[in-house]
């Protein structure tokens, strides 16, 4: 039986002894997997170059060559190599920047174990024409929704400013337990780990069981929406952290609208999800 197939998640540094190693030789005379699994780790991202001059990045390509002092840093799970995630669907196209729908299980951005599930790293290999892509917001991995990607450094420097200013409004559609009849809208606005958090429910579709909301947010704490509106006593369907541990299905929290000033062309856009 082979060894490696018992090895579910390894961590390991390698440094390079002489100049013109193969990226993919070092490892296999220091690691103890496979040269498949190494080479499906340095495709998904989970093996790193640490330059000895300086730098540090992901590296995919097998048979680039190392100068001496270089180290490959090996960050392998298997769980998460095998995990396969939905494909986004594309909004809009501004060049500059486009707009995405990312579906639940997608990530925003990949971790040092891998980056083949996140939105960023899946535009970059299968979006037309073939760009740079810039993260400059986050949904959570449950969620659902609206997501924009910068394709240049100078774009994704101004809609992070405009995030950082509030100056993006931004709702979302969530379904709650219970039947919600509070005057709106309804402020919320107690503290996140210690910092401001404001979120304001603008609209609400009620029903026995359950309630539909529109939830704006005017600031971007962890969790914000779920964890205020849990505190509340109105947890989100599907959200086993903060509301029912035991509840199965999907997190019923969709980011539906954004609007702001376009950084392009200095005109307002919104979009929308029906």
């Amino acid at each position: 039986m082979d060894s490696t197939k018992q090895i579910q998640r390894l961590e390991q540094q390698v440094k390079a002894g002489e100049d013109g190693i193969k990226a993919i030789d070092l490892l296999a005379q220091s690691v103890p997997l496979s040269r498949q699994k190494l080479k499906q780790a340095m495709e998904k991202g989970g093996i790193w170059l640490k330059k000895a001059k300086g730098g540090r990045r992901r590296l995919r390509r097998a048979k680039s060559l190392l100068h001496k002092g270089d180290v490959l840093e090996l960050h392998y799970d298997a769980h998460i190599l095998a995990t396969e995630a939905p494909a986004p669907t594309l909004v809009a196209d501004k060049n500059a920047y486009s707009v995405w729908f990312k579906p639940e299980n997608m990530l925003s951005q990949g971790s040092k174990f891998a980056d083949h599930c996140a939105i960023t790293r899946w535009v970059e290999k299968n979006h037309t024409p073939a760009r740079a892509v810039y993260l400059v917001h986050r949904l959570d991995r449950a969620a659902s929704g609206l997501i924009l990607l910068a394709h240049d450094q100078k774009t994704a420097a101004k809609l992070s400013e405009l995030f950082r200013s509030r100056n993006i409004q931004k709702q979302y559609r969530v379904v709650v337990k219970g039947r919600f009849e509070e005057e709106l809208p309804r402020r919320i606005d107690f503290p996140l780990d210690g910092k401001e958090a404001e979120s304001v429910i603008l609209s609400a579709r009620a029903e026995e069981a359950q309630s539909e909301l529109t939830v704006e947010i005017k600031t971007g704490r962890k969790h914000q929406i779920r964890r205020h509106l849990s505190e509340l006593g109105w947890p989100v369907l599907g959200d086993t952290l903060y509301g029912d541990k035991n509840e199965r299905g999907s997190l019923m929290l969709t980011a539906n609208y954004l609007s702001f000033i376009c950084p392009v062309t200095n005109a307002p856009v919104t979009y929308r999800l029906d």
